[in-house]
């Protein structure tokens, strides 16, 4: 089996490719709203179509108790000694939010520039759409992979994977894997991939406090009746220090000091904060926050981080002179690798109680989380996956942490006793993932197509069952 027959193939398919990607942008898989839900189903039959004309076998959607579909695939035609590698990727998506501030249809692909524009596009339709044409390629060249295959393409990431553990439970055997490769993190920048060992965890509660069973005249109240937004952004306000770093009571006291590797500024990187604020849209003017005395890459990948996600009062258009009822918060907390989801949400109830003011009603509801995830990115499966991106991009791979969660890795490696957990990806700084405007590099996209062909042919040396890959 020739790998330049399947990179021959892959070029040949890639505007089939490409147009599978933009169908599926244009599916609006909103996993985090109920009115989206047939969309989300319409997104798993189209990822199942676009996976059985690839070549894979028994391809189906699964599913658990309330969970949005998983679609599943394989071919495992490699053979008992051959090793088994579990490709992974999601196909839903975050709301788009203003749509107003797109600057096109975020639901309509359209390329600018060698980037392909849509909700979607690089997070993460287009790792979905990656592992498909990389079977796709070698089926064609070949008429057999190097190695066996699973698929398992999400439902539900964007939500926080809330029914993982009851989907692999359910599905274990279906699963089982020597090696994960995941598409769905980025590349360090454009044209230099990069290999993700780190992710940070997730955490979050909403916050409502309430004042009044309804709506009262501002003017008539105004000056006694506590007005329930001004009470929230004062609790949301203690949230961080006077450089933007997390201020919740003992959060930090789990938090491991930076080793000696972890401090040392990255060159190119730490040394010019200026680029990262450009190329993640900061107004001029706008200062990054956090302890200027750690290291941007570690304030980004191995410290805790609150974001207010969402807020509620009252809209500004229909507004009137009253004090609302009632005003509310979503806050959702990246941590540190070693603390625990369950502690870090009941430390932030404590602190948010300990400063409700003028007695106004709390509710507090915390969200499903997971911890953070690291692992050690040396042993023969990295070693393959550093020759299968130089030689698909052509360039040294960056051996990088990610600030996001992705629920799923964790648990994953561990179900089948921590198997490596190989972290690549479509995105790129410029990508925009969860904002407006998300975008894809196509050129790149091509390249990490190209290194997943190499990958696989790299596995199937290096990962035996069985073995220590």
């Amino acid at each position: 089996m020739t790998v330049d027959g399947a990179l021959r193939a892959l070029d040949a398919q890639f505007d089939g490719a490409r147009a599978d990607l933009e169908a599926l942008v244009r599916i609006p898989s909103i996993s985090a709203s109920p009115a989206h839900a047939a969309q989300v189903r319409e997104s798993a039959d189209a990822t199942a179509e676009m996976l059985g004309r690839a070549g894979l076998d028994n391809v189906r959607l699964a599913a658990v108790e309330g969970s949005h579909p998983y679609v599943l695939g394989e071919w495992l035609h490699a053979g008992d000694g051959a090793p088994t590698v579990l490709l992974y990727a999601h196909h839903d998506v975050q709301p788009p939010g203003v749509v107003e501030r797109w600057s096109s249809d975020p639901f309509e692909p359209a390329e600018r520039e060698g980037r392909l524009y849509g909700r979607g596009s690089a997070d993460d339709k287009a790792g979905a759409v990656a592992h498909a044409a990389a079977v796709a390629a070698w089926l064609a060249a070949a008429g057999e992979l190097p190695c066996n295959v699973r698929v398992l393409v999400e439902g539900e990431e964007e939500i926080g994977s809330p029914t993982l553990h009851e989907f692999l439970t359910a599905h274990l055997d279906e699963l089982h894997a020597d090696v994960l490769v995941l598409a769905d993190a980025g590349n360090w920048s454009v044209g230099v991939p990069g290999l993700t060992y780190s992710l940070r965890g997730l955490a979050g509660a909403d916050i409502e406090l309430r004042a009044l069973h309804g709506p009262v005249h501002s003017g008539m109240a105004g000056g006694a009746v506590p007005d329930p937004v001004l009470g929230l952004a004062r609790v949301l306000a203690s949230l961080v220090d006077d450089a933007g770093d997390v201020a919740i009571d003992a959060l930090w006291d789990d938090v491991r000091s930076l080793s000696e590797r972890e401090r040392a500024p990255i060159t190119g990187f730490d040394d010019d904060p200026g680029a990262f604020a450009a190329a993640m849209g900061v107004l001029p003017g706008v200062g990054l926050v956090g302890d200027p005395a750690v290291p941007l890459h570690a304030r980004l990948w191995n410290r805790p981080a609150v974001t207010v996600i969402g807020i509620d009062g009252h809209p500004i258009a229909g507004s009137s002179n009253q004090i609302v009822a009632r005003a509310a918060a979503r806050v959702s907390l990246r941590l540190a690798p070693g603390q625990e989801p369950g502690r870090v949400v009941e430390q932030l109830r404590a602190h948010v109680a300990r400063r409700v003011p003028w007695g106004l009603e709390l509710h507090f509801t915390p969200h499903d989380g997971a911890p953070a995830w690291e692992t050690d990115p040396r042993g023969p499966a990295f070693d393959a996956a550093i020759r299968a991106l130089r030689a698909g991009f052509g360039a040294d791979p960056v051996l990088m942490g990610v600030g996001g969660s992705i629920p799923f890795v964790g648990p994953f490696a561990d179900a089948f006793g921590g198997i490596p957990a190989l972290l690549l990806g479509p995105a790129d700084p410029r990508s925009r993932i969860h904002g407006e405007d998300e975008s894809l590099h196509l050129g790149d996209w091509r390249k990490l197509m190209r290194a997943e062909i190499h990958l696989l042919a790299e596995l199937a040396n290096v990962a035996a069952p069985g073995g220590p890959p």
